[in-house]
């Protein structure tokens, strides 16, 4: 193989290997506990912040949370 395809094989295979480990991880395993919730977690965290840096917090509040006070109905 020549060099430019070589490394478009690599980096497809990388991609490839990437995405591939990104569901496995992250599939649902059911309610029960397991020994890559953690893993879970962080990626999801990170998936988070990427979404936050991007697109804005959502979810501000102006701190009522909804709720009607006391004087307003």
């Amino acid at each position: 193989m020549n060099a430019k395809t070589d490394k478009l094989v690599r980096r497809t295979t990388m991609v490839a290997t990437v995405t591939a480990s990104y569901f496995l991880l992250t599939a649902d395993y059911g309610p029960e506990p397991n020994v890559l919730d953690p893993i879970k977690k962080a990626i999801e965290s990170g998936e988070d912040y990427v979404k936050g840096l991007i697109f804005g917090k959502k979810g501000k509040s102006d701190g009522n949370n909804g709720k009607l006070g006391s004087n307003e109905a």
